[in-house]
């Protein structure tokens, strides 16, 4: 069985940052094909400004649908996405379209939640200020998409104490790790 990994950056949360960077190698290690969309153009100073946010989630909508188009997609039986804040956005966009059949959601902007979504995971931090309080869970609860709440952590699921972020770090990847072997298939 073929699968793929997409993986849909935030603006400022590159590949090589921690969630990305270890859920690629998370993938990587059982099996899958990786692939990153690549982002650029994003408006600067977006939080809190609605015509900005949308213009941003414009853009990461339309590249992503560009760079799917142009892989081979028909080459996979199962494909998964992974995505962070606005690109947690466009990944489940994008979802149905792209016959994505697993989504990791790492600190998904509200929007994320308003599409019909795959088989589903949801990360958050409860101190993150980039939605409001209790929002996420809230809407993971209504859908009925699994939540983890990371106590105390901010928009890159970190609390400020590095030790105990990388243990929560090693935490999620475990979560992240057993979702995606759940579509495995070897």
């Amino acid at each position: 069985m073929k699968q793929l990994a997409v993986f849909f950056p935030g603006v400022g949360y590159t590949p090589e940052k921690p969630l990305l960077y270890h859920s690629r190698r998370v993938a990587e290690s059982l099996g899958f094909d990786c692939l990153t969309i690549q982002f650029s153009g994003f408006p600067k100073k977006i939080k809190g400004d609605e015509r900005k946010m949308r213009k941003a989630f414009d853009l990461a909508l339309s590249q992503a649908k560009e760079q799917l188009k142009a892989a081979d997609l028909a080459a996979y039986d199962e494909i998964a996405f992974l995505g962070k804040s606005i690109g947690a956005v466009a990944a489940a966009a994008l979802a149905k379209e792209f016959r994505c059949s697993r989504l990791v959601l790492y600190t998904p902007l509200e929007p994320a939640l308003s599409f019909p979504l795959p088989k589903t995971i949801v990360f958050t931090g409860a101190n993150d200020p980039w939605v409001a309080s209790g929002q996420i869970p809230a809407l993971c609860a209504g859908k009925g998409v699994p939540c983890t709440v990371i106590p105390d952590a901010n928009h890159s699921l970190e609390a400020g104490d590095p030790l105990q972020d990388l243990e929560r770090l090693r935490e999620i990847m475990i979560e992240t790790k057993h979702f995606m072997e759940e579509g495995t298939h070897k």
